[in-house]
């Protein structure tokens, strides 16, 4: 197996195409332990970590840009992101041990399309865009259609996210993220929940974007979850609404993590929580208080 570590996007769009057996990674965190599993090894890896472009963080006049390399290290400690974003930059500290952390990324997370990724429900509730690699050029889509189930994305052979995109927050809005997990820390979720909402000045619900990890083959969104909150204040009122469209919403499996009725339970309380979180974000934003991320 070869090692290649290119310094363009266009030089790892050339080696990509020179031999179809090869795979890139972001940070390998998952592509390592795979192929010491017994996975069969690719004629040669990719390392995109050295491609500038691929490891930043940066501020733009209507967002943010952020590498699908960059170390997830640099999204936990940078201020201004996670005041903005405190929900997806949760998530992305969620993803394995500090350790991992120097080398696991929003692009790796993504395209390794596991069902409990922690970071996607938090990348979709926030409208985040991929851009794609490709031989002619870049695409670029809603981060929710690229997993395509278990193990599998949309992406063509060849091609690789470059960067995300992220519109700056309405005022108003805030995200949230939240899992269950067996352990106290670097476990799998059994059910993670996204949500971003956004308040008007009376407390009330303008807009709504919900999503669930770990209880499907992709990511969930909860369209029915978000029309119940629907001008209306985020309380005891409107949040069973939530909890049962988020339940019903669910199709989980059966395995040693939870059984389908406890994940479709916990998906309902744990999406009322997000949504509660999120609200509780919202509204110290529209009183003039800012709230930031946390681990």
């Amino acid at each position: 197996m070869r090692y290649f570590a290119p310094t363009t996007v266009e030089e790892a769009v050339g080696l990509l195409a020179e031999a179809p057996g090869r795979k890139v990674f972001a940070g390998a965190s998952d592509l390592i332990p795979q192929i010491r599993s017994g996975r069969p090894e690719p004629d040669g890896i990719v390392d995109l970590k050295r491609i500038a472009r691929l490891v930043q963080v940066r501020s733009t006049g209507t967002g943010w840009v952020i590498g699908a390399a960059t170390p997830t290290v640099m999204l936990t400690s940078h201020e201004t992101l996670a005041t903005e974003f405190p929900g997806l930059v949760e998530a992305a500290g969620l993803i394995g041990s500090d350790q991992v952390q120097s080398r696991s990324s929003l692009g790796g997370n993504l395209c390794n399309a596991s069902p409990a990724a922690d970071s996607v429900p938090a990348m979709v509730v926030n409208d985040m865009r991929a851009v794609i690699a490709t031989v002619t050029g870049t695409r670029t889509i809603p981060v929710h259609e690229l997993p395509a189930g278990p193990g599998r994305t949309t992406l063509a052979p060849g091609e690789f996210v470059i960067e995300f995109e992220l519109d700056h927050a309405p005022p108003g809005t805030a995200d949230a993220y939240l899992r269950l997990i067996p352990r106290t820390e670097m476990d799998i979720a059994v059910v993670g929940a996204g949500a971003r909402v956004t308040l008007d000045a009376e407390g009330r619900c303008t807009s709504a974007t919900i999503a669930l990890g770990a209880v499907a083959p992709t990511v969930v969104l909860l369209p029915d979850a978000a029309a119940a909150l629907a001008g209306r204040a985020i309380d005891d009122g409107s949040l069973p609404a939530v909890a049962a469209a988020a339940s019903a919403a669910c199709n989980p499996i059966d395995d040693k993590r939870g059984t389908i009725a406890y994940r479709r339970h916990v998906a309902g309380v744990l999406a009322k929580r997000a949504v509660t979180t999120a609200a509780e974000r919202a509204r110290a934003r529209t009183n003039g208080r800012t709230t930031g991320g946390h681990r």
